[in-house]
């Protein structure tokens, strides 16, 4: 019997992870992460959210990747899977970005995007 290793639901850029690093640093209450998830919303169907991690929840999917915890809700585990978050920042913006493979459109302000869950192997 071989080792399996677990692979993650997401991985996180170099960037990302600092920004996730910092904002755990910086929280008023201990927080353990991000939570990672998805809702109905926005014009193109769905939208990313994020929330603090005080307690981790029955189901949540933890990442650990370059020094950073995220937790992904159960619910939105199959439309993240393979996705890489990174941090962008701009002349305009900064914040998180997701390059998801499951993402089929998004609207033109980039707020929300169309998910199709990810096929089984």
């Amino acid at each position: 019997m071989g080792i399996r290793a677990k692979l993650n639901v997401m991985s996180l850029s170099e960037r990302a992870a600092e920004r996730v690093r910092e904002i755990v640093e910086d929280a008023d209450d201990a927080v353990l992460g991000i939570r990672i998830g998805v809702k109905n919303g926005g014009c193109a169907g769905m939208a990313y959210t994020m929330d603090y991690v005080t307690e981790a929840r029955a189901g949540d999917e933890r990442v650990e990747d370059k020094g950073a915890t995220v937790f992904v809700d159960p619910k939105a585990v199959l439309f993240l899977l393979g996705t890489e978050m990174d941090f962008e920042t701009t002349a305009l913006k900064s914040g998180f970005v997701f390059k998801n493979p499951n993402q089929v459109s998004a609207c033109g302000c980039g707020e929300s995007v169309s998910l199709k869950p990810a096929e089984h192997a």
